[in-house]
């Protein structure tokens, strides 16, 4: 069985649920109360692919602006990101933007293509939607996500099936790397990605890049 090391950037805006949903993730519980993450805290999570062992590095990035000027820093040697935003929350949203031109500016593949990066809207238990999916799709366009989804780390909905499906980008990657071959990642596909566990839009059937 071979063994692949994976280093994962979670980041996005203070408050957004990002060390709740490694929590959940890695532990299966999400933290409670809110205590700000000072700098950035690691995790790791160990999951078996068929005849590969991956092991998933969790770098937990700290949201408030007085610790961005390190990012470049946590973002070295990165396979892949998730940004993150409050469904509730437009600000949080539009800083993603910041976010993503931020680890673009600071982080590539060997190949020096950008590093694959899904945007995740959490809190999709809560009904106030001020961002429109529309507005999302284009953003995820325009600045090359690979899609974006919603979770709820709070009820547990679409966290493990997020990562699953960046682990499998991160895998395609790694083999076609593997075998001197173009990277695989079509960075800029966009649109959302319908994931297997959409408990509370059973109706809702997009597809990405729809």
């Amino acid at each position: 069985m071979s063994e692949v090391l994976f280093k994962v950037l979670i980041v996005g805006d203070a408050t957004v649920g990002k060390t709740s949903f490694v929590q959940r993730y890695v532990h299966g519980n999400s933290r409670r109360e809110y205590k700000p993450t000072i700098g950035v805290d690691f995790a790791l999570k160990v999951i078996r692919k068929e005849n590969t062992t991956v092991r998933l590095q969790l770098w937990d990035i700290a949201g408030q602006e007085r610790f961005t000027s390190m990012t470049r820093v946590y973002y070295k040697g990165a396979a892949a990101c998730v940004i993150m935003f409050d469904l509730t929350s437009q600000q949080t949203f539009n800083s993603t933007i910041r976010w993503k031109q931020d680890l673009d500016s600071k982080c590539t593949l060997p190949g020096g293509k950008n590093i694959p990066c899904i945007l995740v809207g959490n809190k999709s238990d809560l009904t106030s939607r001020p961002v429109a999916k529309e507005t999302i799709d284009k953003v995820c366009r325009e600045y090359s996500f690979l899609g974006w989804t919603e979770m709820s780390v709070k009820d547990d909905n679409n966290v493990s099936e997020t990562m699953d499906y960046l682990i499998n980008e991160l895998l395609q990657n790694y083999e076609a790397q593997s075998e001197d071959m173009m990277d695989h990642t079509d960075a800029g596909q966009g649109g959302f990605i319908q994931l297997s566990n959409q408990k509370k839009n059973p109706s809702e059937k997009r597809l990405c890049c729809d």
